[in-house]
C-alpha cells in the first residue's frame, strides 16, 4: 500500500454539516486513509492508498455527495468563482419591502409595495435567486444529510406558498408574508457573501504571502538584462534586484549590496545585511542592489515550503473542533423537528396557523449551524497565519492547541539559549602531546559532527592551518561523543570526559567549571581538552521574562557539564534548581515525563538529535529549522530563526488563538440557545432571524479577525 498526500479545493459547501458529508462519505472507503474537510478554509485533505484510486477518483466521489473539487496545488489559493452581482440585485429587490415595514414600525400598511408588486418580487427571487439554496438542499438530502441550505429552502418556500395560497383563496392580503421569504434569503446571501470574502481575503494569509514574490523578475540573458515573467525563470540563472524590490527566488548574492527584510520569514523585523555570497531569500524586500544567482525557485523556496505547509496545517483540524463537528451532524436534523413541533404546538396554543407557520419558519431561519462551523477552523486560520509571521510554523491544528495549554518551557542550551557559536577559551594538553596535535585529532573527527562545539573545534584548527586528516569507521553515541580511527594515529575519541576516559587535572582555572568540556583520547589515552564557552543570544534573557510574565515555568535541560547550565541560568535569572546539565537523551525524555506526570502542560524547544526524544515526548515540541531533520520531524512545530523569543511567540499566539475558539464556540452555541426559542415564540420574526443568522456568520468571522491585530 502507498499512501499518498492531496489537498483539495471544496465549492458549494454552505455550513459544517456539509464538511462533515464529505468526510463521512470518503473515511467509509477502505482505501481513504484519513479524511478532514475545512468549511472555513473551503479544503480538503486527504490520505489515500493511490494504488487503489487517484485525484480523479476522489474528485467524483465529492461530487457525487454534491459539491465540486478541484486539487490544491501549494502555490496556487482557491478561486472564487461566485458571482456576487446576485446579492446586490437580490438586495435591491428587497429595497420596496424595507421601505413597508419602515411604514408598519408606524402602525400604517400604506407605504408597503401593492400586491401584485410583492407577488412579482417574491417569485422571482423563489424561481431564480433562491435556486443555489434548492440545488444545495436537493444534493444535500441526495446525500442523505440535511443542512443550512434545507432550512432556508424549506422555511422560506413554505412561508411564499402560504402566502401565494392566501391570495389565491382571496383571504386578506394583511395575512401575507412575501417580504419574509425576499428578505430573509437576502440577508442570508449578504452573510454568506460577507463570509466568503472575509475567508478568502482577509481570514487567508496564503494570499497575502503569494503576493510575495515578483511577476515579472530581471534577468541576464544573451549578454544584455531582460525582463521576464517569473515562470521563465530557470535555476542558475543570474538574476538582479533593485531599491524596494523583491527577491524571486533563493540563491546566492554574487555582486552589489544591500539590506533586506526577511521579516515575512523569520519574524525579525530587523533588516539582513546582503554582500557578496550571502543567501537571500524569495520574497524579502531589498534595500540596494544585488545580482544573485536563482538557486531554489517556486514551491522548492523558504517561501514556498512555507505557502505549503501553512496550507497543510490551516487544513487540518484541531482536536478542539469535534464537538462542534458532533453537534453539527445532528443539529439540522433537530432543528427541523423543533421547527414542526413550534408549528404544532404554537397552531394548537393560539388556534392562529399562520402565526405558527411563521414562528416555525423563524426557528428554522434563525437557526444556522454556520456560526458553529465556523468557530474552529477560522481561529485557526488566522492562529497560524500570525505564526508563520512570526517565524513560528505549527504543522497542523492540533499542534497549535496543545501549544495553547503549555505551562512549563524546558529549553536545550547550545544553539537554543545560547548563539549556538562557541569560541575556543583554553586549551589543555596532556603529557606528551602538543597543541597542533590536540587539533589535529580533534579536527579529523569533529569534521564528521553536527554539533555547534565540534564545528568551533574544526574551525580554529583551519585557522591554525591544520586541515583534518581522512577518518573511517565513524561512530556517533548521542549525548556523549563521537569516535573515528584516524590515519597513522589510531582510535580518536571527542566529546565528554567521561566518554574518552580523561579526567583533567586539580586546580584548572575556573574558566574550565563554567565552560562545555570537549576532551580528547587516543587509543584509550587522555590527549587533551578544550574550553569552549558559548555566549547568550541578544534576546533570550527578555524571552525568558516574556514566559516568566504569562506565568510559564523555564527549565534549561543541556547535556552540558552542570556548573555551565548553572552560570548560564544565573544570567536568565532562573533559580538554581531549574538548570540541569550532563542530560543525555533518554534522562531528557525522562525528566519531560516525570514533569507530565506531576500535571504540566510541556513545551520543549531543542535543535540536535539528542533533543529528538524529548521533543517527541513534549506536549508541544519546538525544533529550529535547518538544523537537524530528526529533531523536525520529532517536533511539532518549527522555528525559523533560532530564538527563544519566537518561541514565546508561538506559545502566545497559540493562547490566543486557544482563547478565540472557545469565545466563538461560546457565542455560537448561546446564540442558537437564545435564538431558538425566542424564535418558537414569536420574539423574532423570519426577517430578524435572517438578519440575525447573517450576522452570526460575521461575528465569529470578526472575533477570530482579531487575532491578526493583536501584538504579542
Amino acid at each position: 500500500m502507498a499512501i499518498r498526500h492531496i489537498n483539495f479545493n471544496i465549492q458549494g459547501m454552505t455550513c459544517q454539516a456539509c464538511a462533515n458529508r464529505i468526510e463521512k462519505v470518503l473515511n467509509k472507503k477502505d482505501f481513504v486513509q484519513s479524511c478532514a474537510v475545512n468549511f472555513a478554509g473551503e479544503t480538503a485533505q486527504i490520505e489515500f492508498d493511490d494504488t487503489k484510486t487517484d485525484a480523479a477518483g476522489l474528485m467524483e466521489i465529492i461530487e457525487k455527495t454534491g459539491y465540486q473539487a478541484t486539487v490544491q496545488t501549494s502555490l496556487q489559493p482557491a478561486q472564487d468563482n461566485e458571482t456576487h452581482w446576485r446579492v446586490w440585485v437580490l438586495l435591491a429587490l428587497s429595497v420596496p419591502f424595507w421601505v413597508g415595514m419602515a411604514g408598519m414600525l408606524f402602525g400604517s400598511h400604506a407605504l408597503m409595495p401593492p400586491l401584485w408588486l410583492q407577488i412579482a418580487i417574491a417569485t422571482v427571487v423563489q424561481a431564480y435567486f433562491a435556486l443555489p439554496f434548492y440545488r444545495g438542499a436537493a444534493a444535500s438530502i441526495r446525500g442523505g444529510l440535511a443542512n443550512m441550505d434545507v432550512l432556508v429552502s424549506v422555511g422560506t418556500l413554505a412561508i411564499y406558498l402560504y402566502s401565494l395560497g392566501m391570495v389565491l383563496t382571496h383571504r386578506s392580503a394583511h395575512h401575507v408574508y412575501f417580504e419574509a421569504g425576499v428578505m430573509v434569503l437576502a440577508f442570508v446571501s449578504l452573510g454568506k457573501y460577507l463570509e466568503a470574502k472575509t475567508k478568502r481575503g482577509s481570514l487567508n494569509a496564503l494570499g497575502s504571502l503569494l503576493q510575495l514574490t515578483p511577476r515579472e523578475v530581471s534577468v541576464f540573458k544573451n549578454n544584455a538584462w531582460q525582463t521576464v515573467p517569473l515562470g521563465q525563470i530557470q535555476i542558475g540563472d543570474t538574476l538582479r534586484c533593485v531599491q524596494g524590490g523583491r527577491i524571486a527566488a533563493d540563491g546566492t548574492v554574487l555582486a552589489g549590496e544591500g539590506w533586506a527584510d526577511e521579516s515575512h520569514l523569520t519574524g525579525e523585523s530587523q533588516p539582513v545585511h546582503k554582500t557578496i555570497g550571502s543567501k537571500v531569500l524569495a520574497g524579502a524586500i531589498l534595500s540596494g542592489s544585488v545580482d544573485y544567482r536563482a538557486e531554489q525557485l517556486g514551491s522548492d523556496t523558504l517561501l514556498g515550503d512555507m505557502v505549503s505547509a501553512l496550507a497543510d496545517a490551516q487544513g487540518s483540524k484541531a482536536p478542539i473542533a469535534r464537538l462542534a463537528d458532533k453537534v453539527a451532524s445532528v443539529f439540522v436534523p433537530s432543528v427541523l423537528g423543533i421547527a414542526l413541533l413550534t408549528f404544532v404546538a404554537n397552531g394548537f396554543a393560539l388556534g392562529d396557523w399562520t402565526t405558527a407557520l411563521v414562528r416555525a419558519v423563524a426557528v428554522l431561519v434563525v437557526a444556522c449551524p454556520c456560526a458553529l462551523g465556523l468557530a474552529t477552523p477560522a481561529a485557526i486560520m488566522a492562529g497560524m497565519g500570525q505564526a508563520v509571521r512570526h517565524g513560528v510554523w505549527f504543522k497542523n491544528a492540533a499542534a497549535l492547541e496543545a501549544a495553547g495549554s503549555v505551562d512549563t518551557v524546558v529549553l536545550d542550551k547550545t544553539g537554543t539559549l545560547t548563539a549556538g557559536k562557541p569560541d575556543i577559551a583554553a586549551v589543555w594538553t596532556a603529557e606528551g602531546f602538543t597543541e597542533e596535535q590536540l587539533f589535529e585529532m580533534a579536527a579529523a573527527v569533529e569534521q564528521h559532527a553536527a554539533h555547534p562545539l565540534a564545528n568551533a573545534v574544526v574551525q580554529a584548527a583551519l585557522a591554525r592551518g591544520i586541515a583534518p586528516r581522512p577518518v573511517e569507521n565513524v561512530n556517533t553515541v548521542a549525548g556523549e561523543g563521537i569516535s573515528a580511527s584516524v590515519a597513522d594515529w589510531g582510535e580518536v575519541k571527542v566529546g565528554k570526559p567521561e566518554f574518552c576516559g580523561c579526567r583533567l587535572p586539580e586546580g584548572m582555572d575556573n574558566i574550565w567549571s563554567i565552560a562545555s568540556i570537549a576532551a580528547v583520547s587516543l587509543n584509550g589515552q587522555a590527549v587533551g581538552a578544550f574550553a569552549l564557552a558559548d555566549p547568550l543570544k541578544p534576546d533570550s534573557k527578555a524571552a525568558i521574562e516574556r514566559l516568566a510574565d504569562h506565568r510559564i515555568a523555564v527549565h534549561i535541560l543541556s547535556g552540558d557539564h552542570p556548573a555551565t547550565v548553572a552560570y548560564i541560568a544565573a544570567q536568565l535569572g532562573l533559580p538554581a534548581e531549574n538548570a540541569h546539565g550532563n542530560q543525555s537523551p533518554r534522562q531528557k525524555a525522562e525528566f519531560i515525563r516525570q514533569l507530565q506526570q506531576q500535571g504540566a502542560k510541556v513545551g520543549m524547544a531543542g535543535d540536535g538529535i539528542n533533543d529528538a526524544p524529548a521533543l517527541a515526548l513534549a506536549d508541544s515540541g519546538f525544533a529550529v529549522r535547518g538544523n537537524t531533520d530528526i529533531a523536525e520531524q520529532s517536533a511539532d512545530a518549527v522555528l525559523v530563526r533560532p530564538s527563544v523569543n519566537r518561541l514565546a511567540d508561538g506559545l502566545m499566539i497559540a493562547r490566543a488563538t486557544l482563547r478565540a475558539i472557545r469565545q466563538n464556540l461560546f457565542f455560537a452555541f448561546i446564540y442558537n440557545a437564545l435564538g431558538i426559542p425566542f424564535a418558537a415564540v414569536g420574539l423574532l420574526t423570519p426577517v430578524l432571524a435572517g438578519a440575525m443568522m447573517a450576522m452570526s456568520s460575521v461575528s465569529v468571522l470578526a472575533n477570530a479577525l482579531r487575532l491578526k491585530r493583536m501584538k504579542f
